[in-house]
């Protein structure tokens, strides 16, 4: 049933609740209410309690979050302060499709547009985190240099405050919900080097090593000579500090450098690649793959681990907030297209492996723990970059919750002769 309009003396508000409820036409994502900047509230469903408020602040707002109709519009009014989620804000991302008006019909966005009209325009701070702003052609070496410089130099000191005591920026491996993220993490790290099948003298490269988290674990317990590559001069700097702590100094290093620049052909006895593959570019994965290829030992494998977008979801329509505020250049392709590119450059799939429901959890310890640090994360960088990273975690968290993305483990075997060498089952995996 319908709830009961409610009538307030703000003829903005009026016109936002016209707006919305042309909006929602036929559809009810999940129960939520939404309060005005007069103190106005409705609940377009009502006998059902919300499960989080949307609170509009200004009348420009909706002009702004609504006009657009994008994704990145919408994003742009929440990291300005147009807008606030009270409740939970992972589950306002069903609102997604609505907001942005994908499923109305050409009427019902003629009445919206009738009704934005009506709205003052926003008004925007010019202060804060920018768009990115990149140069030169996509996936270009200089191009891929200023878009991870535009992700990680918000600092490590931010990162730190939310990431585990490693810094390990991608999935943890939990046997319990209610585990700790330190745990899981450290359980994933285990997990990599079990997966790859460490032994003591061989030769591992990570390609896209972070803040150092699995060259320095790997050295550590299976006395292997690790060497990790990043773009990122201030994640360098602080894993060679950590290296340096560690006394590992003999057999672990970390540089700057772009994976395209290596070419110790046959140099390494595995690799690894842990969240990194995000950022190749689907135009690149020949590339990708075959250098990996030709820099493996016969007879090594490769465990390339990133997320993918699902080829069931349909991908989202018109400029998308992650690709201007997070990740720019970012680029996911179903897992069938990794597989495929890494067939053809020669390799054989041995193993592949979902960790979705994983990452979901990870998301959700990350939020949880940028919440706890928000005023100490304001301090370190900025409120808009704070509402950047707070939009981008729970949204993340939501498409993992229902598959619209998911991640996969895919270990990659480069064959000598015929025979494979590797065990017939996955036992030592989880010994």
């Amino acid at each position: 049933m319908a709830a009961a309009i409610p009538v307030s003396p703000d003829r903005f508000a009026q016109t936002g609740i016209r707006l919305l409820q042309t909006l929602l036409v036929g559809c009810h994502p999940c129960n939520f209410a939404v309060r005005f900047w007069d103190g106005t509230t409705w609940v377009p469903a009502s006998g059902r309690e919300a499960v989080f408020t949307l609170v509009i602040h200004r009348p420009g707002a909706l002009r702004g979050m609504f006009l657009p109709g994008s994704n990145l519009a919408v994003g742009e009014a929440y990291i300005h302060g147009d807008f606030d989620v009270e409740g939970d804000f992972e589950s306002a991302f069903a609102l997604e499709q609505v907001l942005t008006g994908e499923r109305l019909s050409a009427a019902d966005k003629l009445r919206c547009a009738r009704h934005l009209m009506k709205l003052p325009p926003p008004e925007r701070p010019s202060v804060g985190r920018r768009p990115a702003k990149l140069s030169g052609p996509l996936h270009s070496l200089s191009r891929d240099q200023e878009a991870a410089r535009y992700h990680y130099d918000v600092s490590n000191d931010f990162y730190a405050l939310w990431l585990d005591r490693r810094m390990v920026y991608s999935t943890a491996y939990f046997t319990d919900p209610k585990e700790d993220l330190d745990t899981a993490q450290e359980r994933k790290l285990d997990y990599l080097c079990r997966k790859l099948r460490l032994r003591p003298g061989d030769r591992l490269l990570d390609i896209g090593c972070g803040w150092g988290g699995l060259v320095i674990h790997a050295a550590k317990t299976r006395e292997v000579e690790t060497v990790g590559i990043t773009l990122n001069r201030s994640q360098a700097e602080l894993a060679t500090e950590r290296i340096r702590e560690a006394g590992l100094t003999d057999r672990c290093r970390v540089e700057v450098r772009d994976y395209r620049k290596i070419e110790e052909w046959a140099g390494f006895d595995k690799i690894a690649s842990v969240g990194m593959f995000e950022h190749v570019g689907e135009s690149r994965l020949g590339e990708y793959f075959g250098r990996a290829w030709r820099l493996l030992k016969p007879g090594g494998v490769f465990l390339n681990h990133g997320i993918a977008a699902s080829a069931m979801h349909p991908l989202h329509r018109g400029p998308y907030f992650a690709d201007h505020y997070v990740f720019p250049d970012g680029d996911l392709v179903p897992v069938s297209t990794t597989l495929r590119a890494a067939e053809r450059c020669g390799f054989e799939v041995r193993d592949v492996e979902s960790l979705r429901e994983h990452y979901l959890l990870t998301l959700r310890h990350w939020a949880r723990r940028l919440e706890a640090r928000y005023e100490e994360a304001r301090r370190t960088t900025d409120e808009v970059t704070c509402r950047v990273f707070r939009l981008y975690l729970y949204g993340a968290a939501y498409r993992f919750r229902v598959g619209a993305t998911n991640v996969y483990q895919s270990l990659l075997f480069k064959p000598e002769g015929g025979g494979s060498g590797l065990p017939l089952t996955r036992a030592d995996w989880y010994a």
